[in-house]
């Protein structure tokens, strides 16, 4: 209601004012010239409060913006080409010109929300996560600073292996701190295997 009774007033008070414009006594301001009669280029209050803080001076340089009645003559000029170019056409060619404009529009419009919403896909699917951070962080402890893995040293290991070679000691050394995990229903004539080395039985020189 209160909308309606301010649309009312102001409605009231519009017609009001065309009563008094179009009123025989009342001049045409068009043939009314309006002169500034203070410039200056000092900023002023009243103003700025008026025009809501668009126009802080009222100097020579905007006066004859704010002022103008008219465009620029190459607006002007540019319009006057364009209504008679305008009245040139006949309806039907202009109807045609019309459709096609809107179906160029239609296709662009369709074009730009296609790119739009695959740049969306594609940003959610870069975005989506595709890996366990925790994962990551305990792997590369463990391979950087042996976090995690047992120093315990697997039974055995010792005397798995009987060789005259002088490289064998190091190579199992190097292995010991592997886990020997021993294979369930395995022939007996299978050799025992430690970090990729094969072991001879007990009672054969050992191969490395």
């Amino acid at each position: 209601p209160s909308v309606l009774d301010s649309f009312a007033l102001l409605s009231g008070q519009l017609n009001t004012l065309n009563k008094v414009l179009k009123h025989e006594k009342t001049p045409l301001l068009r043939n009314q010239v309006i002169i500034p009669l203070v410039l200056s280029p000092d900023r002023d209050e009243e103003i700025m409060r008026q025009t809501e803080g668009r126009v802080p001076v009222f100097s020579h340089e905007v006066v004859p913006d704010h002022l103008r009645t008219k465009p620029d003559p190459e607006v002007e000029e540019q319009e006057k080409q364009l209504i008679t170019d305008a009245a040139r056409i006949s309806p039907d060619a202009a109807q045609k010109q019309i459709q096609s404009l809107n179906k160029m529009c239609s296709n662009l419009l369709e074009k730009i929300s296609k790119e739009e919403r695959e740049s969306e896909s594609g940003g959610l699917r870069q975005n989506k996560q595709t890996f366990n951070p925790a994962d990551t962080n305990a792997l590369v402890a463990a391979v950087a600073f042996g976090k995690g893995l047992s120093n315990r040293r697997p039974p055995g290991s010792g005397a798995a292996v009987q060789s005259g070679q002088p490289g064998a000691g190091a190579i199992i050394a190097g292995a010991s701190g592997m886990q020997q995990v021993p294979m369930t229903g395995a022939p007996a004539q299978q050799q025992p295997m430690l970090a990729g080395v094969q072991m001879a039985p007990a009672g054969q020189p050992g191969k490395v």
